[in-house]
C-alpha cells in the first residue's frame, strides 16, 4: 500500500537524519578540530567491498522490503530509503539525480499486483535503475521501559545489491545477504524519532561498504554487528 506522507514527516526525517549524519561524524572519530588537525586519520579509507559510488552516470533503485507480519513504525521503509540516498549523496558525493524517487517506487508498487513476486533486478529494470540495493527488514523492535519515559530500540537488516544488467548480485561476494544489527538502550526520545535513529543507523552500515569509507567514520555507536572491526584500528 503506497504510504502517504505529510510535510511534517518529510520534515521530521530530513532534519533527523541530517542530525544523525552530523553526529555520527564526531560518535565515530574525532571531534571537527581534531580530525582538521590530523589529516592523514580522516583520509585513512577502508575500502569499499563493491564501489558503487564509482560507476557514473548510472540509476540506483534504494528497494527496502518492510514485511508487514513485522511490527515496524509504518515509515521505517521510506525513512530507510531516504537516509540511505542522503548519506550516498553526502559521504560519497552521488548526485541526487541518480536515485530513483521513492514515490516513483511507491506509485509502481501500488499499481503492480504481483509486485511482491518480482525479484529486485525486475523492479529495478521497469523504473529504469542500472542498480537495486535492496534492503530487507528483519526484525524491528522499539520498547518503552515502563513509565519511564525511556525507550530501546533493535533493527536487523539484510542487503544486497543487484546489477540490473544480467540480473547480477554483484554485492556481497558471498551467496548470503549481508546481515548488519543496530540499536540503542535507555534513551529519553519517542517512538518516531527512534524509528528514524534506527533506520539512520542501519543506513549508515549499509552504505559504508559501497564506497570508500573514512576509517574514522566506519564503526558509530549504535553499530552492533560483528563486523571484525578490531582487525580495522
Amino acid at each position: 500500500m503506497r504510504q502517504k506522507k505529510g510535510k511534517f514527516v518529510h520534515a521530521t526525517v530530513f532534519g533527523a537524519a541530517c542530525l544523525f549524519i552530523a553526529t555520527f561524524l564526531t560518535q565515530a572519530g574525532c571531534q571537527i578540530i581534531t580530525v582538521l588537525s590530523t589529516p592523514t586519520s580522516a583520509e585513512t579509507k577502508i575500502e569499499a567491498e563493491y564501489n558503487l559510488a564509482a560507476q557514473k552516470n548510472i540509476k540506483i533503485l534504494v528497494l527496502v522490503d518492510q514485511p508487514p507480519y513485522l511490527d515496524c513504525h509504518p515509515n521505517l521503509r521510506y525513512f530507510l530509503s531516504d537516509t540511505v540516498s542522503k548519506l550516498f549523496h553526502v559521504q560519497a558525493k552521488i548526485p541526487d539525480a541518480n536515485f530513483i524517487p521513492y514515490d516513483a517506487l511507491a506509485e509502481f508498487r501500488s499499481n503492480t499486483p504481483d509486485f511482491t513476486l518480482m525479484a529486485p533486478d525486475k523492479i529495478g529494470s521497469a523504473l529504469g535503475a542500472d542498480y537495486v540495493l535492496w534492503i530487507a527488514v528483519s526484525k524491528c523492535m522499539i520498547s518503552q521501559i515502563s513509565n519511564s519515559g525511556y525507550i530501546s530500540g533493535e533493527l536487523v537488516v539484510e542487503a544486497q545489491l543487484f546489477k540490473v544488467a544480467g540480473g547480477k548480485k554483484v554485492w556481497p561476494a558471498v551467496e548470503q545477504a549481508k546481515i548488519l544489527r543496530v540499536g540503542f538502550e535507555s534513551e529519553r526520545r519517542d517512538y518516531d524519532t527512534a524509528a528514524v535513529r534506527l533506520a539512520a543507523a542501519a543506513a549508515h552500515c549499509v552504505t559504508r561498504y559501497l564506497y570508500n569509507c573514512p576509517k574514522n567514520q566506519f564503526k558509530i555507536a549504535d553499530d552492533t554487528t560483528n563486523t571484525g572491526w578490531e582487525k580495522l584500528k
